[in-house]
């Protein structure tokens, strides 16, 4: 709904800002959720989890019924039924752009499903980092998606927003292959897996907000199923990639990275069957020069 609630009110470059912001506040989880856990585990036990989410489910729903406003006119809206639902998704279905944009940004993040599945058995058991240690490390790389999403706005904006995609899909490739090579060649050093999977995810932070932007460009008039589809499609390539490293891991780092490299390697060849490989003619001054 909220990538919806943008989409009904921007287009475009400004859209892809308020989408990194969603982003934002979507990643900041990841950052804070292990460690707030942590401490409420501490202080009232692990049931004690339960209850904290359950004000936090209570803060959002007394925050929509306060602060959000409808997002649509009353002229621009339309027949909410499960079969206008089941119309919109098939008009969907059949849009070959969109699919390969939801596409591009869903096995661009199944690479982040395999290091949430995998990343505590190799942090924690095979290099030895503690739970709070292994929260830390989870965090810097929430923060580099986070901080480098913010600059989409002015990069589309300068750039176009296809213009951006193509080179940051590429980034990501070439930064997990040079993991997968690293591990594959012997290499075992810690600092090397934080390091690269800190870059890549500051280029997944290009990739997955700017691609929603794009997808839901062309269907406003069903923004509504058009974000649900997405948000759904988005988790069958992390569900399917997680399933298969999981008959190889091992404990070790190289099923792990293999793995998120797969997943970014299909989202770059999606990316030059989508949006293609070259700029469009006559744009001057783009990332392709």
């Amino acid at each position: 709904i909220p990538r919806a609630v943008v989409r009904d009110l921007h287009t475009g470059t400004d859209a892809a800002r308020l989408m990194s912001l969603l982003m934002l506040v979507f990643s900041v989880s990841p950052i804070l959720a292990p460690l707030a856990g942590s401490l409420v585990i501490a202080a009232v036990g692990w049931r004690g989890v339960f209850w904290a989410v359950t004000l936090a489910a209570i803060a959002g729903v007394a925050l929509i019924a306060l602060y959000l406003k409808e997002t649509r006119t009353a002229a621009e809206r339309v027949e909410s039924s499960m079969g206008s639902a089941l119309r919109a998704y098939g008009v969907l279905l059949r849009d070959g752009h969109y699919l390969g944009l939801v596409f591009i940004a869903g096995f661009a993040m199944a690479g982040f499903f395999v290091y949430l599945a995998g990343s505590s058995f190799v942090l924690i058991n095979h290099y030895g980092l503690t739970p709070m240690q292994y929260s830390l490390a989870f965090g810097m790389n929430a923060a580099s998606f986070i901080a480098v999403s913010q600059f989409n706005g002015a990069l589309g904006e300068r750039f176009g927003l296809e213009n951006v995609v193509r080179p940051a899909s590429l980034g990501c490739a070439l930064v997990r292959a040079a993991m997968v090579a690293y591990f594959a060649a012997g290499g075992d050093q810690l600092f090397v897996l934080l390091a690269l999977w800190f870059i890549a995810s500051a280029f997944m932070g290009v990739v997955v907000p700017t691609t929603s932007v794009l997808a839901l460009e062309r269907h406003g008039a069903i923004a509504g199923p058009a974000s649900a589809l997405l948000g759904t499609l988005q988790m069958a390539p992390g569900a399917v990639t997680m399933t298969v490293v999981g008959y190889f891991a091992d404990g070790t780092p190289l099923p792990m990275v293999t793995g998120m490299a797969a997943g970014v390697v299909i989202a770059w060849l999606l990316t030059c069957v989508t949006v293609g490989w070259r700029r469009p003619p006559g744009r001057v001054g783009g990332l392709w020069g």
